[in-house]
């Protein structure tokens, strides 16, 4: 593929990695970005990409996101990203799932996988035959589904960034644009139902906007829309990029907190979201929640040991947003800062041990 050295360099990636099988079908970019802190985890994406160069481009955008984002939460992990190229309705067998389990193993621990956009938990437990290096399946001490406790973490996040933004210490009567109410979204509305927030709710199926509206009393608005709704909170939880020069300007929110990744389409944007006054929690550190999640495999599934450490993504998000006020800087600013920090104490570490 033309210009892929140049797109790795941008992003600093340790290692990229084509994989195909015919038999089955599978073409598949895995991207290492990162093992400083330790092997890099994340997520396998199946999408209908419309060429190899959007796929490399996800990739190498997703797993250098899975780096800062164990970082910030201070895991041991570097970052890590799979996707598999292909329609995941259509497309997917239980052959390519096998064949991509394979491609896993030869990596021998350096990325380990997960579910992600078009992945379900099933479809791990079948690439689990053929790696020890997957998490989040159903079988053998798996975790499961992470969306619920993804969710969980943004609900504690967002109650942070209510807080520092004046806009509430609870979420009583406060209006809140939900993007995407698939199973992360689903269980968000939930959370925030139960708190008593007022839900408007878009997605592009519309079984799953049904649900939504009949099960917590939510308002339904076209895709287009979700944008300009008065809100004072918007929460993007589908795909990403939806933050950019064509969407800002048409926000009403006081605050954007949601679990979709890369959900800024450029830097700038972050700073024109600054500009407007609107409070943004960084979405690789809000959304970690689901990454805890299975990262606790490694160390034997704990449930109450995993809710505790993601309710403490209200104290990151509400560190990330106090240093942001403090030096006058956007909050992706100052999360990138915090990751940033941790990554070089870890490559100090390894030259210690590597010296000594």
């Amino acid at each position: 593929m033309v210009g892929v050295f140049p797109e790795v360099d941008t992003y600093g990636h340790e290692q990229v990695s084509f994989f195909q099988d015919k038999d089955s079908g599978l073409k598949a970019i895995i991207g290492i970005h990162s093992t400083v802190l330790g092997p890099s985890l994340g997520g396998c994406r199946m999408w209908n990409y419309t060429d190899e160069a959007a796929a490399l481009k996800d990739v190498l955008r997703l797993s250098r996101g899975m780096t800062y984002k164990a970082a910030v939460a201070n895991l041991k992990l570097g970052g890590g990203k799979a996707v598999i190229l292909g329609d995941s309705r259509t497309q997917k067998t239980p052959e390519l799932l096998r064949a991509f389990g394979r491609a896993v193993e030869y990596l021998g621990g350096r990325y380990i996988s997960a579910e992600d956009v078009g992945i379900k938990v099933q479809d791990v437990d079948i690439m689990r035959t053929q790696t020890k290096h997957a998490v989040g399946g159903s079988n053998e001490g798996g975790s499961g589904d992470p969306s619920i406790m993804t969710a969980f973490g943004v609900f504690q996040g967002m109650k942070a960034a209510i807080k520092a933004a004046g806009v509430g210490d609870s979420f009583e009567g406060i209006r809140v644009a939900v993007q995407g109410v698939g199973n992360v979204g689903y269980h968000l509305c939930s959370y925030l139902s139960n708190a008593g927030a007022k839900l408007i709710v878009t997605d592009i199926y519309p079984n799953q906007i049904e649900r939504v509206v009949q099960e917590f009393g939510a308002t339904e608005v076209a895709p287009d829309a979700i944008y300009a709704v008065d809100c004072d909170v918007f929460a993007p939880c589908a795909l990403g990029a939806i933050l950019n020069a064509k969407t800002i300007p048409t926000l009403t929110c006081k605050v954007i907190a949601g679990a979709a990744n890369n959900q800024l389409e450029t830097e700038a944007n972050g700073f024109d979201l600054f500009k407007r006054g609107i409070i943004y929690a960084p979405d690789y550190a809000i959304n970690a929640g689901g990454l805890i999640n299975v990262s606790a495999e490694l160390d034997g599934y704990n449930k109450e040991i995993v809710l505790g450490k993601v309710s403490q993504i209200y104290n990151t998000i509400s560190d990330i947003l106090t240093h942001s006020i403090q030096q006058s800087i956007p909050p992706h600013v100052a999360a990138d800062r915090i990751a940033e920090l941790h990554l070089a104490e870890g490559k100090n570490s390894k030259r210690m041990k590597v010296t000594s």
